[in-house]
């Protein structure tokens, strides 16, 4: 973690992926692993009890067993060497048994994703607990929809938190998966075969796996990096999700705009009349951020043979930081929205300055049902051109009761009210929410 860190990530998901974890989560690894070739009869039982009482992070200085580490390329050698010194002459020839530096590495990325994905996903359900309530109380709020940036057509705000609530579930049910299945203990040994474990090889790795209730896998994956791609790219759809929406607020929080702004925060250094989206600016320099991170660790899928040169060593830090940036949009995003503040009247007056241009869709169609497409397009055309009010404009062309019914805003929302209903009922049917 970096000296802007406490900036981007919150404290509790910083202490999940922060190098005390790491060793306390490699470890961990360790015990399970002694204990399980305990049960296996692999190992006798006192030193396996030999081994749990002496893993405790405590015992041991990362920062001293990373610079012994260098000249092995990782840090599990020098902490197995230490390990076995903590144990005694007896139970040191069972420490690491059947084992290689990236079982532990490997099963202490697990851990330590599980850890950091339980507080996201905490962070993802709470976004979109606020996301419902947005699109809920605000299923009716007509505002003007933006297609490329310029005003559209009518639409409303609980449209838009619906598409925020759709896209928040989609990356929380991805991550929830990965969480679920995907997170796996690795024992393969020396290269994939666990030999030295002999026929207790793969008891010893179904124990394992039950020691630190993650996933048995059906073969050591060593090289075999889809989990930690599957990983990669559900943390990088979360932060994405959570980026979306953080995109919206800051261009909807514009002064120009002005029709939601975040509920605290936001000083500015030099200009006290700001207001500045804080949160929402947080979260998108943390997806840009996970964006790196998860590049890195998609571009380490191809590894050479039962173990890779360089490819493997390179995702400690980049699982750390994704974990960590991922988190902290989604962190700072659902912040935002817990406390975002929505000018209605502002997105009515916005709506309504155009003087009935957003409405021209419409107004396309009525005039081609009179006059054919291709009058209407030129009367239409005209029509904008003219520089006064379309009503006046387009007069002539129109009964003026059907004119004035075509440029009621609140009557050119199509379907937006039923996809409302929908996001929200998704929303209750997968977080079994009420309301």
């Amino acid at each position: 973690m970096t000296t802007f860190a406490p900036i981007f990530v919150p404290p509790e998901l910083r202490d999940a992926v922060s190098d005390a974890a790491w060793l306390a989560a490699m470890l961990e690894a360790e015990r399970a692993l002694a204990n399980a070739a305990s049960l296996a009869g692999a190992i006798p039982a006192h030193a396996a009890a030999a081994i749990a009482e002496r893993c405790e992070p405590e015992l041991y200085d990362l920062d001293d067993l990373c610079a012994q580490g260098r000249a092995a390329g990782n840090p599990v050698e020098p902490l197995v060497r230490a390990l076995r010194a903590q144990v005694g002459e007896e139970a040191a020839a069972y420490v690491h048994r059947g084992a290689t530096s990236q079982d532990i590495l490997d099963t202490a990325a697990m851990l330590v994703a599980r850890n950091a994905l339980d507080l996201v996903l905490g962070d993802l359900d709470a976004a979109a607990r606020a996301c419902a309530s947005l699109a809920e109380a605000h299923r009716d709020t007509i505002m003007v929809a933006r297609t490329l940036l310029q005003q559209a057509v009518p639409t409303t705000f609980g449209l838009k938190a619906a598409v925020w609530l759709d896209g928040i579930l989609d990356a929380r049910s991805g991550l929830a998966r990965v969480r679920a299945e995907r997170l796996a203990v690795q024992l393969g040994g020396a290269a994939g075969t666990l030999a030295a474990l002999g026929e207790a090889g793969p008891e010893v790795l179904r124990l394992y796996a039950a020691e630190l209730d993650l996933a048995a896998p059906e073969l050591p994956w060593h090289v075999n990096r889809s989990r930690v791609g599957e990983l990669a790219a559900a943390l990088q759809l979360a932060a994405g999700a959570a980026a979306k929406v953080a995109l919206d607020v800051v261009l909807l929080a514009q002064s120009e705009i002005a029709e939601v702004a975040e509920g605290a925060g936001g000083g500015s250094s030099t200009m006290p009349h700001k207001r500045n989206p804080a949160r929402s600016v947080v979260a998108l320099a943390c997806a840009r951020q996970a964006a790196g991170h998860a590049s890195m660790l998609l571009g380490g899928l191809a590894q050479e043979h039962e173990r890779a040169a360089g490819a493997w060593h390179a995702e400690w830090g980049a699982l750390s930081g994704l974990l960590a940036t991922a988190g902290g949009a989604v962190a700072a995003t659902r912040e935002a929205l817990e406390g975002l503040v929505v000018d209605v009247g502002r997105m009515r007056a916005n709506l309504e300055a155009s003087g009935g241009v957003v409405l021209a869709e419409r107004l396309s169609l009525l005039l081609a049902e009179r006059l054919g497409a291709a009058e209407a397009r030129s009367v239409l055309a005209d029509a904008l051109a003219g520089g006064g009010a379309l009503r006046d404009e387009l007069a002539p062309h129109l009964p003026v009761e059907e004119l004035e019914a075509a440029l009621d805003h609140d009557t050119y929302l199509g379907s937006a009210a039923t996809f409302v209903d929908r996001a929200l009922a998704r929303y209750r049917r997968e977080l079994g929410a009420g309301g």
